[in-house]
């Protein structure tokens, strides 16, 4: 009987889902060495929202985050999420960065990364697939998976086909606003398989309440591998939970049940922290099936209600929902995923909260329309660019073509930081500056206590 491998989303996408990604290391770090000796295929830990919510909101360092992790998880395999040539920032960076990244993130303990390019452009994945060879290790190249007039079957089939002859070491199907419905699942795994040789992976979510009937079909129909997420973090805008899967199907999946449990145990403390400081909302841990019509996120639910709960409009929460898919729709279809899934969310939050649609245009949805980000799945009409970016001209090479090398000047520039530290800096260039600045003075105060001053 085919074997599944399981691979655990509870540091990363389980957390990101139901709580914007402010899980703390220190809540991690108790639990891993259980979690090693479990039997998951990979924990995913890295990547993702998991680099700008450390320096943004936990005042932590994302690289050393990932190397405590790797200190306490000895054999299994650590999986991080990349937006390709957007890397984990929100735009694209020149070749030369992109290959540094993958390098360090390799060297400070990643194993496997899922590549992923929120528009499908094979383009953008070239570059850090090719690095993630060269500095050997696993690549996991990502069909983005969203409903539109032109995401049939037979387009991700062909897309599949080519993931596998650049080299892929495996395919991940990212249902990133769980609408994945189990008899397209059935027939979509069952045709990518005919044209590819490498391990199928399917990540959903329980966003509309049918991640594990799907979970099911795909199991049925010959899946190699899926994503869940230890019980207390599952459900809701989450994955499934681990321990039900696990049961379900335990003669195919190889785990230690009374090791769940305990893990299971634990996480429950820390679900019951953060319900009580607010930072998990209730909203986020049912399912809600209008995700089937507006195909959102539960990352993006979660950042989306989050938005509006600061500017005090929750009552517009039901209006943004419905204005996404129309401003989808305008943009050519993109699918909701990292960053695609922020612009859309937050043009579509512009256009409820002014009063009248694209009043306000954000300089990211410009650069989007321009062929900035790569080619929209479904062209943009003519009238819709003329009204977002007038006479702009549209960029239908490469994006990252047209960029210089960055690297080596910001070596340069700061000489006396570690590689780590600059990539901070080109990633998140608001941020890092402040947050090694408070990370210094943390320092001079640690040390001025310890010296009795």
């Amino acid at each position: 009987m085919k074997r599944i491998n399981i691979n655990e989303t509870v540091l990363r996408d389980g957390q990101q889902s139901l709580m914007s990604t402010r899980m703390s290391t220190a809540d991690m770090l108790p639990i891993l060495e259980k979690m090693d000796q479990a039997g998951y295929n990979a924990l995913e830990c890295w990547g993702g929202a998991t680099f700008d919510a450390c320096l943004r909101y936990l005042h932590e360092d994302p690289w050393e985050r990932l190397r405590k992790i790797r200190n306490q998880v000895k054999k299994t395999p650590l999986q991080m999420l990349l937006r390709g040539q957007n890397l984990l920032g929100y735009r694209h960076y020149s070749d030369d960065v992109v290959d540094k990244f993958v390098q360090l993130s390799i060297q400070n303990g990643i194993d496997i990364i899922r590549i992923f390019d929120a528009l499908n452009d094979v383009r953008n994945l070239a570059t850090a697939h090719q690095a993630v060879k060269k500095y050997h290790g696993h690549s996991q190249l990502t069909i983005c998976y969203t409903v539109s007039p032109v995401h049939t079957i037979y387009y991700f089939t062909e897309l599949a086909k080519k993931l596998n002859e650049m080299g892929a070491d495996s395919i991940c199907i990212k249902d990133m606003a769980g609408i994945l419905m189990p008899d397209v699942a059935r027939e979509l795994i069952y045709q990518i398989k005919k044209v590819i040789t490498v391990p199928l992976h399917l990540h959903t979510h329980c966003t509309c309440g049918i991640a594990e009937m799907t979970y099911q079909a795909a199991i049925e129909s010959g899946i190699d591998g899926i994503d869940t997420a230890i019980s207390p973090f599952s459900s809701g805008t989450s994955q499934p939970a681990t321990e039900s899967i696990g049961l379900a199907f335990k003669e195919r999946i190889d785990l230690d049940f009374s090791l769940l449990s305990e893990i299971a145990d634990y996480f429950k403390t820390i679900r019951t922290k953060y319900l009580a400081n607010g930072l998990i909302s209730p909203e986020m841990l049912t399912p809600d099936p209008k995700a089937l019509i507006y195909q959102i996120p539960g990352g993006m639910l979660s950042n989306l209600y989050a938005q509006l709960q600061a500017a005090r409009a929750i009552a517009k929460y039901d209006q943004v929902l419905q204005e996404v898919p129309r401003v989808r729709e305008e943009l050519g279809y993109p699918p909701l995923v990292t960053p695609m899934s922020q612009m859309v969310g937050t043009q579509a939050t512009m256009n409820v909260l002014s009063g009248r649609r694209y009043d306000q245009i954000s300089k990211e949805i410009k650069n989007y329309v321009s062929g900035h980000y790569g080619l929209s799945p479904v062209p943009i009409s003519k009238e819709i660019k003329s009204q977002l970016i007038g006479a702009t001209p549209i960029i239908t090479s490469r994006p990252a073509d047209r960029l210089v090398p960055e690297y080596a000047e910001l070596k340069n520039k700061y000489p006396d930081f570690s590689d780590e530290k600059r990539l901070t800096y080109i990633l998140f260039p608001q941020l890092a500056p402040k947050f090694y600045e408070q990370e210094s003075i943390i320092k001079i105060q640690a040390v001025t206590r310890l010296e009795g001053f």
